[in-house]
């Protein structure tokens, strides 16, 4: 049996060891399934590696995010089933993430792909064999919303929430080191919030304002125009080619992204491969008032991700926005920006439609 962590990169390995210093062995064992094998090969930051306008530091798969969450769950209730849920979480993911839910008209609420979970994991021989071993029904670990610290409606601090805030500034957006991983991380407990429910807190108002601080620098880069037309410009390329029967869309949940992106720039049509090449080496997205001529520009409304998280305080826990003039001012100046012109490309893009 190959040891998934020993396949890492340094940086993810001492990342994961601040997660939880001593991962259980039986992940080992549910990692070797072909389906969550898959996820490694596709990209956390919906395939924004392949671009070169985007600076990703380094690659962080969906398997990755996929482990980190799971052992976030381990760490703080060592639960088996709890923490397979997480682990199975994305195991649904195409290639490109989000970007297909751009293309299935689900770009404000994000979670179209997530339908095929069940059924992928209830056609997974490996996953059915070792879950039966184990004693574990498949309805335990089918649906991580089922489980409040593993995921929780926005804008409350989830295992999902807190990872993918991790991955994305150490990577995509360079506002963590793995230091302030480590300070934020040790500096969260499990309370019991306003709804009944468990979820994390931070041990004190200040550092729930120093995190806030720095992750609402991320906010906007997941839902701002240049992130949408990049988004939907993979969206209607995929859509494109599957139009000319080159790509289906049950490949987008079977292939890696790479074996995708040689499908399309060796998809026989001089249009598409001509366009999907400017768009891997240009550099310019920009924002415009209104949309240009001979331009490919997008105006779509996305998915707001942010986190309003608990505090601890002398009289109890608080959300630190009810408590702190910073934290409401961070939470706030996001939620009222507007994100209401267009994206543009430096080159005109006209979608093929399905026949």
């Amino acid at each position: 049996m190959i040891n998934y962590f020993n396949t890492l990169c340094s940086e993810t390995k001492e990342y994961f060891k601040i997660l939880e210093p001593e991962p259980p062995e039986f992940l080992n064992e549910y990692l070797e399934a072909p389906e969550l094998i898959r996820i490694d090969k596709i990209s956390m930051f919906c395939g924004k590696d392949y671009s070169a306008s985007f600076g990703v530091e380094y690659p962080i798969s969906n398997l990755a995010h996929s482990v980190g969450v799971a052992l976030i769950i381990w760490h703080f209730t060592h639960d088996k089933k709890q923490t397979l849920a997480g682990l199975f979480h994305d195991i649904a993911t195409p290639v490109f993430k989000h970007c297909i839910d751009y293309m299935m008209g689900d770009s404000e609420g994000q979670e179209a792909t997530e339908e095929q979970t069940e059924s992928i994991l209830f056609n997974s021989k490996h996953i059915i064999k070792l879950l039966k071993r184990d004693g574990i029904d498949l309805s335990e670990v089918k649906d991580y919303k089922s489980y409040p610290l593993a995921d929780s409606p926005m804008p409350r601090l989830s295992a999902d929430r807190f990872e993918y805030t991790f991955s994305c500034g150490l990577s995509l957006k360079r506002i963590f080191d793995l230091n302030k991983v480590k300070y934020f991380y040790e500096n969260v407990v499990v309370e019991t919030n306003e709804f009944g429910e468990e979820e994390f807190a931070f041990k004190s108002v200040a550092v729930a304002e120093q995190y806030l601080k720095l992750i609402c620098n991320l906010w906007p880069e997941w839902c701002n125009e240049r992130n949408n037309v990049y988004m939907q410009f993979l969206a209607d390329m995929c859509g494109s080619v599957s139009s000319i029967n080159k790509l289906s869309i049950e490949q987008l949940y079977s292939l890696s992204e790479k074996e995708v992106l040689k499908r399309i720039n060796n998809c026989k049509d001089k249009y598409l491969e001509g366009r999907m090449k400017m768009f891997q080496t240009h550099k310019n997205i920009y924002v415009s008032d209104e949309k240009q001529n001979g331009k490919y520009c997008v105006k779509i409304n996305s998915k707001r991700r942010y986190i309003s998280p608990l505090a601890k305080t002398e009289s109890g826990v608080k959300r630190a926005v009810e408590v702190s003039p910073i934290a409401k001012a961070c939470v706030e100046e996001y939620l009222n920006k507007k994100f209401d012109k267009f994206g543009c490309l430096d080159f005109d893009f006209v979608p093929y439609k399905k026949v």
